[in-house]
C-alpha cells in the first residue's frame, strides 16, 4: 500500500529518529506483532559489558540508584595461624627467668625466678592467660608474652636473680693462693678456692646501707655451728666470724625474701646444703677476701 503525504512524512521522520538512538525496528509476524529477537545485538553487548554486566552473571538491584550490581560469593574467612610457643613447661634458660621476673613484677609468681619452666610457672601463666581472656595454655606462646612485656618493664639484674644463681665474677688476684673463702660484692657470690682452684660457689647477701659488710683480706677466727646474735638477736646457722661480729653464715630470712632484703653486715647465704658442706671443709685461719 502506497502511503503519501503527511503520515508518510511522519513515519520517515519516526524512523530516522529510532536510528541515532540505537534502536531497531522489530519485525512484526502477519497479525501485526512484534517478534522477539533471535539474540541480543552486538551494540547491546558492547553496553552491557561497558557498565559491568557480564552476560550469565546474576544482577541484583541497589537501594536507591535502581542500578543492577553483580552478586559476589562470600569466601569464609582462613583460620587465623597459631601463636608460637616460647616457653613451655620443661624448658630453661635466661628466657625463662626473664619470663619470671615479669610474671613477679605482676604477682602471679612467687618464688625464684630460677630460670626452669617448672609447675608453678606454669601455673601463674595459666592465670595470667585466663583473666585476659587468653587461652589458658599454661605455655607462653607469643601472644601471651606481648601481653605480659606491654604490663611489665625489663626486669633489671637482681630482679632476674632475686634468689640468687647468679654467674660469679673473675676471682680476686688475692684468692689465687691458699685456703680462701673469695667473696665478690660486684656479683653477690662467694667461691671456695684452694691454691686457685674453685671447689664450690654460692650466691651472698651483704650488709645495708648504713651497716656495710667490711672490705679486705681477712682470716677466720672463729667458728660456731649454733650461735644467735648478741646484738639483734637473730640466728646465725653456721657461722664463721672473720672481722669482729661480721661472719659468713645461712641466713633464714635470705632464704626467703632474697635481695628484698640485707644484712648488718655479715655475709648471708640462703642455700643451707651449701653451707653446710662449706662450715665443714673451711678451718679457724683460713683467709676470706671481700672484694668488688
Amino acid at each position: 500500500m502506497r502511503i503519501s503525504g503527511r503520515p508518510a512524512a511522519l513515519l520517515a521522520s519516526t524512523a530516522a529518529l529510532a536510528a541515532l538512538c540505537g534502536c531497531t525496528v522489530q519485525p512484526t509476524d502477519s497479525d501485526g506483532k512484534a517478534r522477539a529477537p533471535g539474540q541480543v545485538p552486538a551494540q547491546g553487548r558492547a553496553q552491557g559489558q561497558a557498565q559491568g554486566r557480564v552476560p550469565g552473571q546474576a544482577q541484583e538491584r541497589t537501594p536507591g540508584n535502581g542500578r543492577a550490581r553483580p552478586t559476589r560469593t562470600e569466601q569464609p574467612p582462613s583460620a587465623a595461624p597459631a601463636a608460637r610457643v616460647l616457653y613451655a613447661r620443661g624448658d630453661s634458660g635466661a628466657g625463662v627467668r626473664e619470663l619470671q621476673a615479669r610474671l613477679r613484677q605482676l604477682d602471679w609468681l612467687f618464688d625464684g625466678p630460677t630460670g626452669s619452666y617448672d609447675d608453678l610457672t606454669e601455673r601463674a601463666v595459666r592465670g595470667f592467660q585466663g583473666r585476659r581472656g587468653l587461652p589458658q595454655t599454661g605455655r607462653t606462646d607469643t601472644v601471651t608474652w606481648e601481653r605480659l612485656v606491654q604490663m611489665t618493664h625489663t626486669p633489671g639484674t637482681w630482679e632476674l636473680y632475686l634468689m640468687g644463681g647468679q654467674p660469679a665474677g673473675a676471682p680476686d688476684p688475692r684468692c689465687m693462693t691458699g685456703r680462701v673463702l673469695c667473696i665478690d660484692k660486684t656479683t653477690r657470690t662467694l667461691r671456695w678456692m684452694v691454691d686457685g682452684r674453685t671447689l664450690s660457689t654460692t650466691a651472698v647477701r651483704f650488709g645495708a646501707q648504713y651497716t656495710p659488710t667490711r672490705e679486705g683480706v681477712f682470716h677466720i677466727y672463729w667458728k660456731a655451728r649454733d650461735w644467735v646474735s648478741t646484738l639483734y638477736h637473730s640466728p646465725m646457722p653456721y657461722a664463721m666470724f672473720f672481722s669482729g661480729g661480721e661472719a659468713v653464715h645461712y641466713s633464714y630470712d635470705f632464704a626467703a625474701r632474697g635481695y628484698a632484703g640485707a644484712s648488718h653486715g655479715c655475709v648471708n647465704v640462703r642455700d643451707e646444703a651449701a653451707i653446710q658442706q662449706l662450715f665443714a671443709q673451711v678451718r679457724v685461719g683460713d683467709k676470706v677476701v671481700v672484694h668488688w
